[in-house]
């Protein structure tokens, strides 16, 4: 247990200093959208006091504000702050095609409709389950990476209060944290690059669910070489 413990000691320690010197640049101004554009869903979208919020609407399917550039690899962090009641999650590397478009995922063919967004996700999942940090594949495979054999990041998450999402992607590996606690590692190279988006679920025609929201702030990014 002692060497588990210094172990990640010195994970935390070298990722602090790496940090250090990070060159993050912000996607998010805290006063507009600029930079962003809405995809797939009808989900309602707004800037309120620095934070972007994500509010449920019924009878539409998952929503996501895209940003308009595509990234590869990176580091990016981003606070969030859900409703208990919500799913939601992070996108990076995704992309949408302008009309209905047929791709191969694992030697099966698939059909992704005009506009849907679809790719890595990180997910934000308050409930019991506890799976915020894992990795799904929305639109294409489902889970990759789920968090049922990592109780120190099931745990991390903090119901009710901002938590902070970070998802480092170099080449084929992939990996996220939560709240400084290491979440996925996975290793993958089915899309090399592609958007980053901010996902309201759809909640169907379940009047309960409308109106919930889901925010986010302290947008930003490092790009690898």
């Amino acid at each position: 247990m002692t060497n588990r413990l210094l172990s990640f000691a010195a994970f935390v320690s070298l990722t602090a200093a790496l940090n250090a010197g990070d060159d993050f640049v912000p996607l998010f101004d805290g006063k507009t959208l600029s930079g962003w554009e809405q995809h797939s869903g009808k989900a309602e979208y707004r800037v309120e006091n620095g934070t972007i919020v994500g509010k449920t609407v019924p009878d539409t399917g998952n929503s996501f504000l895209c940003t308009t550039k595509k990234y590869a690899n990176f580091i990016l962090e981003i606070e969030f702050k859900v409703d208990p009641s919500m799913n939601s999650g992070i996108q990076f590397r995704s992309n949408y095609f302008a009309k209905d478009t047929e791709i191969e995922v694992a030697g099966k063919k698939k059909k992704i409709p005009a506009d849907r967004v679809h790719g890595y996700q990180f997910e934000i999942d308050p409930s019991p389950r506890a799976y915020t940090g894992g990795i799904y594949d929305e639109g294409r495979r489902a889970w990759l990476f789920d968090l049922k054999n990592n109780e120190p990041a099931r745990k991390a998450f903090k119901q009710g209060e901002w938590n902070q999402a970070r998802i480092e992607c170099r080449g084929s590996s992939i990996k996220t944290f939560l709240n400084g606690v290491p979440a996925a590692d996975l290793t993958d190279d089915l899309t090399p690059e592609g958007i980053i988006a901010l996902q309201v679920h759809g909640i169907g025609k379940k009047k309960e669910a409308v109106g919930k929201e889901v925010m986010w702030k302290n947008i930003r990014i490092q790009e690898l070489k």
